[in-house]
């Protein structure tokens, strides 16, 4: 709050009193002291020296970007953190560098292969039409692609294609030429890696070009060298789980094609007293059942979030005030949980405290729906009390429908009626839960919760000689 202050203060905190300037990299290098700071962050050079006392994370941590390019840094850090609202009066201005995208009109097939030979081969896409279609077709020449490898948006006449390769983002960003209606549909061909997307125009004109390219048009690019895209979601419900916990529901626009992998979070974007505060949240299934679902619209144009109040903190009270039909940004998902880590698994444990029960319920939903190998899933759930058990009666039923299922809630103040396990993640506490098959039976091992919960989990599942590839620990 001090920081967002000094910046609304109208205090010169660039030194360039209002100029943006183009930076070169020998430029840059000169800047590498505590008082005169500069760092890049995809491509925009910020001067940080005003910002040192503020940052969280101390002095030390921001020097080691001082005078260079601090992007890779700053992802392996924190890069849900907003640093373009954080930052913005200490902008200086962009690196100095060529075009990433040729000006001009856009020719109906243009390709430019801007990846490094190490990735998978680069996309390409086309397009034609009919009186009343065009179709975009996104050629990805992978086999495993399916509806949640792309995200499509449509705002005003900017169309955006985002589909995700691997570790890989190829972008097909176009100014269109024509109106088009709100509503599209996507249609993939997985064994050929093909994606159809159809627009349905507004008149029924022939159109000579697709549209004029935007900013990183056609480019494949590592995933971690994208910024993060927002849309606006409208809240359309909220209920109570538990005392402090509710599940939030978010319509997409109709203008967008969005649907979250398993295992992966999003970020929440609102503004709060005047700056862009961004929090990583993972979505849920509305229930563990299908059949507790009411007939709605078609389920893919909402995403469900468990999310717990503090009361005492900066973004969730705000998210709890908001009324229905407000608007939340909803970012493109990220993560690193592989699907594929599920395929032919016998076993399946789960360790989760408090709302890092989250990534675990599209993982468990998905393991007992889709793998006919998988002989047991057991989740230990830790809690404080009883009543932060978020989906108890959910849990116990399906532990009871399907005997795949286990379920242990250990509590670490408990009343003293409780009657089941007590305490804190340990190692005896595990030795006893993870019971594998076999010696060579597949296990993965999910845990998710506070970091402290996280890090002694991984080094007791290490110490217990379960190797890295049979543990995922979910971090954002």
């Amino acid at each position: 709050m001090d920081w967002i202050r000094l910046t609304k203060s109208g205090k010169d905190l660039t030194g360039l009193k209002g100029r943006l300037i183009e930076v070169t990299e020998e430029e840059l290098k000169k800047h590498n002291k505590k008082d005169d700071c500069w760092i890049c962050i995809r491509g925009f050079v910020y001067n940080v020296s005003p910002y040192m006392e503020y940052h969280p994370g101390g002095e030390d941590e921001l020097m080691r970007a001082a005078g260079s390019d601090g992007t890779d840094l700053f992802d392996q850090v924190h890069r849900w953190v907003n640093y373009e609202s954080m930052l913005k009066e200490c902008l200086v201005g962009r690196m100095a560098m060529k075009p990433a995208f040729p000006k001009g009109m856009l020719p109906q097939s243009q390709v430019t292969d801007t990846l490094a030979k190490e990735g998978p081969s680069s996309p390409s896409y086309d397009w034609f039409q009919t009186d009343s279609l065009v179709t975009i077709v996104i050629y990805t020449k992978q086999k495993d692609i399916n509806l949640d490898s792309v995200i499509v948006d449509h705002r005003d006449d900017s169309f955006r294609a985002e589909t995700v390769i691997k570790d890989y983002s190829y972008l097909v960003h176009v100014a269109l030429s024509h109106e088009i209606q709100e509503d599209f549909s996507v249609l993939v061909v997985e064994n050929v890696g093909k994606i159809e997307i159809v627009l349905k125009k507004k008149e029924n004109t022939s159109w000579k070009c697709l549209g004029h390219p935007q900013e990183n048009h056609n480019s494949f690019i590592p995933k971690k060298d994208t910024g993060l895209f927002y849309r606006k979601c409208q809240l359309v419900s909220k209920e109570d789980v538990t005392h402090d916990t509710k599940l939030f529901c978010l319509m997409l626009p109709p203008s967008t094609h969005l649907e979250v992998p398993v295992g992966q979070h999003v970020y929440l974007r609102l503004p709060i007293t005047g700056t862009e505060i961004v929090k990583p949240y993972t979505p849920v299934c509305d229930s563990l059942f299908s059949e507790f679902k009411e007939p709605v619209l078609p389920n893919n144009i909402y995403i469900y979030f468990l999310i717990k109040i503090y009361p005492a903190g900066f973004f969730t009270p705000e998210l709890d005030q908001l009324q229905i039909g407000d608007y939340v940004s909803v970012s493109n998902p990220e993560g690193n949980f592989i699907i594929s880590q599920l395929q032919e698994l016998e076993d399946l444990f789960l360790l989760a405290a408090g709302t890092g029960f989250t990534p675990m319920v599209k993982v468990l939903n998905y393991a007992l729906t889709n793998i006919p190998s998988l002989r047991k899933v057991k989740l230990m759930f830790f809690n404080k009390t009883e009543d932060d058990i978020i989906w108890r009666s959910q849990l116990e039923k399906l532990a009871f429908k399907d005997k795949r299922f286990e379920v242990e809630f250990v509590l670490s103040a408990p009343t003293s009626e409780w009657s089941g396990k007590q305490g804190y993640i340990s190692p005896a506490l595990l030795s006893e839960f993870l019971k594998r098959r076999s010696d060579t039976s597949k296990v993965l091992i999910c845990l998710c919760g506070p970091t402290p919960f996280t890090e002694q989990g991984m080094k007791m599942l290490h110490d217990l000689n379960f190797s890295k590839d049979e543990i995922h620990s979910f971090t954002a």
